[in-house]
């Protein structure tokens, strides 16, 4: 399960490659991630998301965050937990007794089809919201392959074979990107233009897709700009 595109974008030395392969650079699943889920991959292009963790309800495993005109709206996905709150994320089946999917595609169209590189990306995005998926990680994973290859962001990505427990051999972005950390603990976004930026101001870290909307072809760009918190 190896993501790779993009020739010559986020180069890294020899060095800096052997240095992180000794180490385990751990992610959670997540559905159109955040754009902070993109900039620690272009730091660390070589991960695993760890797919033997407990679930973990109201973060980015089941859902992304975009800008409507209300300003921020969260799109979650419902989840059948097989095993109630110790399920493994790879066990988390996905609901559709709900019609999620077209409300989702309702809502990212309703947000963004005035943005500059809507209609240019949506039908790469169409069928995930036609395709059935039974479970929460093979939706995602899915979708981070089209992603990866529509920013153009070069990446080895893979699902963990066991859970990882904490060590000082593993930087563990697991409870560190969540909804319920301030985007400005972790990393100083940015501005660019958004679709209702005049009405509500900016906002950042909001799903990817909010980047890839607005910035389209400059999406790669923008995430090598970001800088780490002080």
């Amino acid at each position: 399960m190896t993501v790779s595109d993009g020739p010559g974008f986020l180069k890294r030395s020899i060095n800096f490659i052997m240095q992180i392969k000794k180490l385990n650079i751990v992610f959670p699943t997540s559905y159109f991630p955040p754009i902070e889920y993109f900039y620690q991959l272009y730091k660390y292009p070589i991960g695993t998301i760890d797919i033997f963790e407990n679930y973990i309800k109201q973060s980015y495993r089941n859902r992304c965050i975009i800008f409507s005109a209300n300003g921020k709206l969260p799109l979650s996905i419902p989840v059948i937990k097989t095993t109630g709150n110790h399920t493994k994320v790879k066990d988390i089946k996905i609901d559709y007794q709900q019609s999620w999917q077209r409300m989702h595609s309702r809502s990212i169209e309703s947000a963004y089809n005035s943005s500059p590189f809507y209609l240019y990306y949506k039908d790469h995005l169409e069928h995930f919201f036609e395709k059935k998926h039974k479970f929460l990680i093979d939706l995602n994973f899915e979708i981070l392959q089209v992603l990866f290859k529509l920013t153009k962001i070069h990446c080895e990505v893979k699902f963990s074979e066991n859970y990882f427990e904490p060590d000082d051999k593993i930087i563990d972005f697991r409870k560190n990107i969540t909804p319920k950390i301030k985007q400005e603990n972790s990393a100083v976004f940015p501005e660019y233009t958004q679709v209702f930026s005049d009405k509500h101001g900016f906002i950042s870290n909001l799903s990817i897709l909010d980047l890839l909307f607005n910035e389209g072809k400059f999406t790669a760009d923008y995430i090598k700009k970001i800088k780490p918190a002080l």
